[in-house]
């Protein structure tokens, strides 16, 4: 049977995928027809360009997030230096040319996200004060124009278009301003400035072409209301909530979202509540949320290096050295980035387990270092060998007790017996990625985390400064926060595998791990630009380029630095 002839946007792209091998001819005839994509033996990254204004005198935050536009061959990047998208011609990914700049300032204070889908570039504006409604603004990939803007919750800290590209669905953190907001006879403390977390769920109607393109959007909003009379229930199944007198809605902070591929769900990291939502996108509602739990440093394989002052022994005043081991201590997952890839009809979740703390905030501040906190000693009763004295050898700097850990690992729980002795010892992240295969009821079930391979890979290779920060270099920097801090990942398949690519954020650069198999990840190469005085550091956003849209053929990886405020393109090689 004869294939109905091509429009001339699906020649373009038959094209594409016959010089990548993934369409044949039939035999005998000049017909396209579908041929299996090939699965590589192995894969590499390679730099082979990237982006920066050099006339910015501090840099950071000039590179956040990125989204491509294939049709324009355009790549957007948030700039919140200058608080605007900067639009760059990737036509040859080698050497980007900055083209414009899309200035938001006349519909609020800052972007935190960009995603693009068909010519269609959507952004996430916040407002100013934070807590005030924010915007999603609309915008013509080709020609800049705003098309249109609906109002979503406070916040909006990152959207992501379904598949179809016929809906966007937006994380509305509802971050707080502050926990110290004097109560009045009608409004409690909490109600002035902490705006409830929320979803919002856009649908898009597209008219016209891509120079006549047009939009009619409409909005709605799944929010957390429902649970506030189930705060008790949520705690106790380990879902943090413990913001000084916030209900569930307010305390629950969305964060990331991706979307399974039949686009019917969405799945959204609550970083701070250490859990994951689900919404059912076509009712617009939360149906389940889900705790994380927590991450047992002291079995073999899941380690870490819990101090920079860990060069002696049993000392207060030690120095840095690479000291990963097994600790009793439990890292919460409290996961940044999320993506999603399917597996025998399975969808399966990936999360970069970074860690936050509510930190430094008027009226709560939870992170503490271990030996100030234990200052009356550990539990006996739970931690074994402990002397339940102050002069515990564990609470020693060269130990533990430089590691930042929660004073609130949930509600009003302090971590403390009634003598005032540390029971729980909770670290913010868990140095890792995590999947998780998800259930019909919203369940979630880890079936694979990495373990403590990222530190373990990190000090074993040249030229990385072992848990050094973004914007320093000094060895063994972050060892007593979050350690290398995973914050970004996303997938790709090639054939019949499917790859993760997670962003380091303190240390810099991409692990690569082949995920084909969930249960059983192998990790594949890492590659990190940084060096001593230069590199991209501070990998924040990550967009993969199939080869069929990539300008140069080949399979590209586009990374938003956030410290060094530079934009690296990275082309994926396959080897078969």
């Amino acid at each position: 049977m004869r294939i109905p002839a091509f429009p001339l946007a699906r020649t373009v792209l038959a094209s594409a995928l016959l010089s990548a091998g993934l369409l044949g001819t039939a035999c005998g005839g000049g017909d396209p027809v579908a041929v299996p994509e090939a699965t590589p033996t192995s894969l590499s990254l390679a730099r082979i360009g990237g982006y920066a204004d050099a006339s910015l005198t501090n840099p950071v935050g000039a590179a956040e997030i990125t989204a491509f536009d294939a049709a324009s061959k355009r790549l957007f990047v948030v700039n919140s230096v200058l608080a605007t998208v900067d639009v760059l011609d990737l036509a040859n990914p080698a050497a980007p040319v900055k083209l414009a700049s899309i200035d938001i300032s006349a519909l609020g204070a800052s972007v935190n996200s960009v995603a693009v889908s068909n010519g269609l570039v959507a952004l996430a504006i916040e407002a100013n004060p934070k807590t005030a409604p924010g915007v999603v603004a609309f915008y013509n990939a080709s020609n800049l124009a705003l098309l249109g803007q609906v109002t979503v919750g406070a916040l909006p800290d990152m959207l992501t278009f379904t598949p179809d590209g016929q809906t966007v669905v937006v994380a509305n953190e509802g971050e707080p301003a502050n926990y110290a907001v004097a109560a009045t006879a009608t409004t409690p403390a909490i109600a002035a400035d902490d705006p409830e977390g929320s979803i919002s769920v856009i649908s898009v109607t597209r008219t016209g072409s891509a120079s006549t393109l047009a939009v009619t959007l409409s909005a709605r909003t799944a929010d957390f209301s429902a649970y506030n009379s189930q705060l008790a229930e949520l705690r106790a199944l380990g879902v943090r909530i413990y913001g000084p007198g916030a209900t569930v809605a307010q305390d629950l902070e969305p964060e990331y979202v991706t979307i399974s591929a039949d686009g019917r769900t969405a799945y959204v990291t609550l970083q701070e509540n250490n859990a994951i939502a689900t919404v059912d996108i076509a009712s617009a509602t939360v149906t389940a949320i889900r705790p994380l739990g927590t991450k047992d440093h002291g079995v073999a394989g899941f380690g870490l290096d819990p101090s920079d002052e860990d060069g002696g022994t049993n000392t207060n005043s030690g120095t840095p050295a690479v000291q990963i081991g097994t600790w009793p201590v439990r890292g919460m997952y409290l996961p940044d980035a999320i993506a999603s890839y399917s597996v025998g009809g399975q969808t399966y979740l990936i999360t970069a387990n970074e860690g936050d703390a509510r930190a430094d905030w008027p009226g709560l501040n939870e992170e503490v270092r271990i030996r100030a906190h234990c200052s009356a000693g550990l539990d006996p009763a739970v931690f074994a060998g402990a002397t339940g004295l102050a002069a515990d050898p564990l609470l020693n700097d060269s130990n533990l007790g430089r590691l930042r850990v929660t004073s609130l690992p949930n509600g009003n729980d302090t971590g403390k017996n009634a003598a005032g002795q540390c029971n729980k010892l909770h670290a913010f992240g868990a140095r890792s990625f995590s999947i998780w295969a998800t259930g019909g009821t919203g369940a979630m079930t880890r079936v694979y985390d990495s373990g403590d391979e990222f530190e373990q890979r990190t000090v074993a290779l040249p030229n990385v400064l072992f848990n050094a920060s973004h914007d320093a270099n000094t060895l063994d920097g972050r060892s007593a926060s979050k350690g290398p801090e995973p914050e970004s990942v996303t997938t790709a398949k090639f054939g019949n595998k499917t790859y993760a690519f997670i962003g380091l954020e303190r240390v810099g650069g991409l692990m690569v791990y082949d995920v084909t198999t969930p249960t059983a990840p192998s990790y594949v190469t890492y590659l990190n630009s940084r060096d001593a005085t230069t590199g991209d550091r501070g990998p924040e956003g990550l967009v993969f380029v199939p080869a069929a849209q990539s300008p140069n053929g080949k399979p590209l990886l586009i990374v938003g630095n956030e410290v060094s405020g530079s934009t690296a393109v990275l082309q994926v090689n396959l080897a078969y």
